[in-house]
């Protein structure tokens, strides 16, 4: 007995909670074989935050105001609790962290982060512990050299010195891993593509007692392909991607041969069962069926899984059980988005002398809220905000620099049904921004007409909270963050008739098909997202949508300046860098068709415009609606969802044909139940 406690309290100097072990397999493997004898078994549970998006605290930037609903150090809370319930843990992040929040812009555009200076959200993140993180798509937001200098990488890539040049900066204390994205100079990885980390546990041998024993955990990172059309104008010509199957099937093996006991893929996106392709954004479904693969970490859809409830169209696929929370078979979990939920995998381990394997039927797969069953908000953990309390107070001071005002309300409450308080204004500055530099610098493009289409960025997808809505009075920098919620940068496309109209069907997705004959009550909006949902707001463009049509023949009466649009009639189309370059998937829009590949962010154009405009009207900057709902009887109700007693704003946009008909949906959001009559 006194042998094997020495052996354990030896190993515990030798593999610390968290250690990276990629160089003694040999020595691992006979630590295990000597401290666990055949028969031992236990449980890992495997923690996992995701999407974050630098949301350190409770707290909401744009309405200055503490929003317990969300927030990091209210997952800190969850993670202790998890810590105290199950003695073997391993807390894994899985990207989209550096970026979101005023905050996450201010150290990365206001006041960029010194190379020594370790970013607000790596800081909460090194407080509680994590084993290892992964990469998602908008740590890619801010470019390379950002991103290299804040994870304390030294990225061999054009436009940074030779690696050996590179000062060493601070980043996260935990490792971060990335498989599938390349350096085009060097052919290797940007990050390290897998480690393995040495997790001493504490497990019960045959005879019943208490033993310790050592499982090597490999973590491997994937992030969607996409990255290269969204953030084309950072990582062209910089990286390049390989599909997330084919790098699995490279790396995954070379885990195992050096030693791996369990591999865990870190893969920031979804699930897509549509053929697999090496571009697809979310293909964590053909990732699963890579053999050697344990469990698999996932987010970037911002949704939670497993729940049996789910009618998530990805949760709902063939081999997906969303109760148990396996994708063919492989356990599985999404942790919402914000903080709002922690992510748990409890693999069951068993040791037969030579490998440890997995126990499925005793493996538990769950997500928990950070909002309890009473509704209220487990407490923030308190050791956070002081860590990060400068760079909160310094954000809070600069969002609020006043730079006009407005005699109006610019919500998205009811941007769906055609209010454009909060678009227009970003659409004015969009196309005015745009036309000054055609005129100036493409003289061959000036005598096209310059559009612009914006979308309801905020559109109640986390409750009723999550919209747009800047009071009357005084405009600060956080109210031009709230209406332009993104880091993007303008662009400028050359577009046809016929592109118009096809870039607006798609966006007429954001609707469900409507049967005017049915009596019940039909939901009005789908799960297509309220950032999708294009459109113009201008007395030149006018247009129907008629919600009764199929997908793809909803755009009804095209008119420009009254007249219809000629298929082939050309016209510049002021957007940002992520549509105009592939995101959301709108035919045409490949990057092909960009005219002006603006530097300057959307936020910052808006921010300039609001600036010269001075006094912002509802006449001149938030009534212009070109869309309306094509006139149509039906039986039966349409319904749709936004935030409680809010119906006076959509009297205010003129929307007489809106009616609020339960005050609370029952969805526990936050959200009322209106009904739209498409008659009027």
């Amino acid at each position: 007995m006194r042998t094997t406690l020495l052996i354990s309290a030896l190993l515990s100097l030798l593999y610390g909670c968290g250690s990276s072990d990629n160089d003694s397999n040999t020595a691992g493997a006979a630590a295990n074989a000597s401290v666990a004898p055949a028969g031992t078994s236990t449980t890992l549970a495997l923690l996992e935050t995701t999407d974050l998006h630098t949301n350190v605290l409770s707290y909401d930037y744009f309405k200055l105001a503490a929003d317990n609903s969300l927030g990091f150090e209210r997952t800190a809370t969850l993670i202790k609790a998890a810590r105290s319930e199950f003695p073997n843990t391993m807390l894994v992040d899985n990207g989209d962290t550096i970026q979101g929040t005023a905050l996450a812009d201010y150290q990365a555009l206001v006041n960029p982060a010194a190379c020594s200076q370790k970013l607000a959200i790596y800081k909460a993140m090194d407080l509680v512990g994590f084993d290892g993180g992964g990469i998602g798509n908008h740590e890619f937001n801010y470019g390379l050299p950002f991103l290299n200098q804040v994870t304390g990488s030294k990225f061999d890539v054009e436009g940074l010195p030779a690696p050996a040049q590179q000062a060493a900066c601070a980043g996260p204390a935990f490792p971060q891993v990335l498989a599938n994205v390349y350096s085009v100079r060097s052919k290797a990885p940007l990050f390290t593509p897998y480690t393995i980390i040495s997790k001493q546990l504490s497990a019960t041998g045959p005879d019943g007692k208490r033993v310790s024993a050592i499982v090597k955990v490999g973590i491997i990172g994937f992030t969607p392909p996409t990255i290269m059309s969204w953030d084309k104008r950072w990582l062209e010509g910089k990286v390049y991607t390989d599909g997330l199957r084919e790098t699995a099937q490279k790396y995954v093996p070379e885990m195992r041969a050096k030693g791996a006991d369990l591999v865990v893929a870190i893969s920031h996106g979804g699930l897509d069962n549509s053929p697999y392709s090496p571009t697809m954004e979310n293909g964590n479904y053909y990732l699963s069926q890579v053999p050697g693969i344990d469990a698999m970490l996932i987010g970037h859809s911002h949704q939670v899984f497993p729940d049996a409830a789910s009618t998530v169209g990805q949760f709902n696929l063939p081999g997906v059980d969303k109760a148990k929370g396996t994708v063919n078979g492989v356990p599985t979990v999404m942790a919402n988005y914000w903080g709002k939920h922690l992510g748990v995998i409890a693999l069951n381990l068993a040791w037969d002398g030579k490998s440890w394997s997995i126990d499925k039927n005793k493996t538990l797969v769950q997500v928990r809220s950070i909002q309890n069953a009473d509704k209220t908000y487990v407490a923030a953990d308190a050791s956070i905000a002081p860590a990060v309390q400068a760079e909160h107070d310094a954000t809070i001071q600069y969002v609020k620099t006043p730079i006009g005002t407005t005699d109006f309300r610019m919500s998205s409450y009811f941007a769906d049904v055609g209010d454009v308080a909060a678009i227009e204004i970003v659409n004015q500055a969009q196309a005015d921004y745009v036309a000054k530099y055609v005129q100036t610098n493409l003289p061959q493009y000036a005598s096209l007409p310059v559009l612009s289409v914006s979308a309801p960025f905020k559109s109640g997808f986390g409750g009723g909270s999550d919209y747009t809505d800047v009071a009357a009075g005084n405009v600060a920098i956080n109210n031009a963050a709230d209406l332009y919620l993104y880091p993007n940068t303008v662009y400028a496309v050359k577009v046809t008739g016929a592109d118009i109209k096809a870039w607006l069907e798609t966006a007429a997705k954001r609707f469900n098909q409507i049967d005017p004959t049915k009596t019940t009550a039909q939901e009005l909006v789908g799960s297509f997202p309220g950032y999708n949902f294009d459109m113009f707001t201008s007395k030149d463009i006018s247009y129907e949508i008629d919600v009764t049509q199929p997908v793809g023949s909803r755009i009804k009466n095209l008119l420009y300046q009254g007249a219809p649009i000629p298929s082939t009639q050309e016209f510049i189309v002021a957007t940002n860098n992520y549509r105009a370059s592939g995101g959301g998937n709108f035919p045409g829009l490949d990057g092909s068709k960009t005219i002006y590949a603006s530097p300057d962010a959307n936020r910052d154009v808006l921010i300039n415009y609001i600036k010269t405009a001075k006094a912002l009207t509802q006449a001149a900057n938030g009534s212009d609606r070109s869309w309306r709902f094509a006139r149509v009887v039906t039986s039966g109700p349409v319904v749709f969802h936004s935030a409680q007693n809010a119906l006076p704003l959509a009297q205010k946009a003129g929307l007489t044909n809106v009616t609020q008909l339960q005050a609370d949906d029952g969805g526990g959001k936050g959200l009322a139940l209106y009904q739209v009559d498409l008659s009027q």
